[in-house]
């Protein structure tokens, strides 16, 4: 057993789990044709799932995403750079 204290972060365990699932709605909506860039803003700002295609269960895969907190990310990330 060890004395020092573990730390982790689900902030950051988060942000990897939207980066992913961002990463995998964008090849989804690319491969049907769409332009992925404007379904994905489409969706963020209407929460309407039908800008998003269900190929390759990418209307799912957001819907697990709590726009909210995508929109804070991509503020903070933005800003950042």
């Amino acid at each position: 057993m060890t004395d020092k204290t573990i730390q982790f972060s689900i902030k950051e365990d988060s942000d990897a789990q939207m980066k992913e699932i961002l990463g995998e709605v964008y090849e989804a909506l690319k491969e049907k044709g769409y332009n992925p860039i404007s379904q994905i803003v489409g969706y963020i700002l209407s929460e309407d799932p039908t800008y998003i295609t269900t190929h390759n269960n990418a209307r799912s895969l957001i819907r697990k995403i709590d726009r909210d907190e995508l929109l804070q990310t991509l503020v903070r990330e933005f800003l950042k750079g």
